[in-house]
């Protein structure tokens, strides 16, 4: 969402109620390798080891920039935030320990979202590995965290989309494996090219996961992007408690591999989010787009 106008929508909706209205293996049994927890440790993120965002509205300023990504390190009461762009586009990141699947909640991940009455939510995908080769890199099997929405109609797995870069300031086209094709459009407040150009492919870049069904749409004549009940991150979710935690709680218990078998894992080491929703919004928002301000540790 473009975050000049959310004081302005939450202005909107305050005189409305003022008014009266890689790789992956069919895992079974507990992994246990991984960095051990030490006092010395910090609960929060300690690096970033990948960002390829998606084309979208702040892509190629500083909310989309491989320094801005560096920013969501650390404490999250000093973290900046980073925008994920459109679908697929993702952030790969771990801590200085591993983080052990107790029971409960385990790990706690900041977006931006906004509720309750003005239902503006941008909900991503986590995914979580373990480094079980011991390199301390997050080149081992990644496992999706089943939320509200895993099995639910409307829900794509093996989704696909390629983005063309359009090499200009002008809308960027896309094409997916379902036979679908569309544009992330440029808007007046973000004039710019919005494919990243840090990419490594300058040409074209494709992701591929799990994708959402789109919750846009109209609540009066106010724009909303509602939540799911639990499960993404930058989502004002009711079944995790956002509201009273403001952040998004997630179990390592929901541990999926690519057929959908749970996974039992003792620990994990790094976290990869992903913006789950393929939805282009309108030039006045721009396009649903994760955004993540940091992350912790909730054990």
């Amino acid at each position: 969402m473009n975050t000049n106008l959310k004081p302005l929508l939450i202005a909107l909706i305050g005189a409305a109620v003022f008014a009266g209205c890689k790789k992956d293996v069919n895992e079974t049994h507990a992994l246990t390798t991984g960095k051990e927890t030490t006092a010395v440790n910090s609960k929060f993120i300690s690096r970033v080891f990948e960002y390829l965002p998606a084309p979208g509205q702040f892509i190629n300023e500083s909310l989309g920039s491989l320094a801005g990504a560096q920013r969501i390190i650390g404490d999250v009461s000093q973290t900046g935030m980073i925008s994920l762009g459109g679908y697929g586009g993702y952030i790969v990141f771990g801590f200085d320990h591993s983080i052990l699947n107790k029971q409960g909640y385990d790990l706690a991940i900041y977006g931006n979202p906004l509720g309750p009455v003005l239902q503006w939510s941008e909900p991503g995908i986590v995914m979580v590995s373990q480094d079980v080769n011991g390199n301390g890199l997050p080149d081992d099997a990644w496992y999706e965290l089943a939320g509200s929405e895993y099995n639910a109609v409307g829900t794509i797995k093996n989704y696909q989309i390629t983005y063309t870069n359009p090499n200009a300031t002008a809308n960027v086209n896309w094409t997916d494996n379902q036979g679908g094709s569309g544009q992330v459009q440029v808007n007046q407040f973000h004039r710019h090219n919005y494919y990243p150009l840090f990419a490594p492919n300058q040409t074209s870049t494709t992701f591929t996961g799990t994708k959402l069904k789109s919750t846009w749409g109209m609540q009066g004549d106010i724009y909303v992007n509602r939540a799911f009940s639990y499960g993404y991150t930058d989502s004002w979710s009711t079944g995790d408690n956002f509201e009273t935690n403001q952040y998004n709680s997630f179990d390592l218990s929901w541990a999926v591999n690519s057929a959908g078998q749970p996974v039992t894992l003792a620990k994990i080491d790094f976290v990869k989010v992903y913006t789950g929703q393929n939805e282009k919004g309108n030039t006045m928002l721009g396009e649903i787009s994760t955004e993540v301000r940091g992350a912790a540790d909730l054990n």
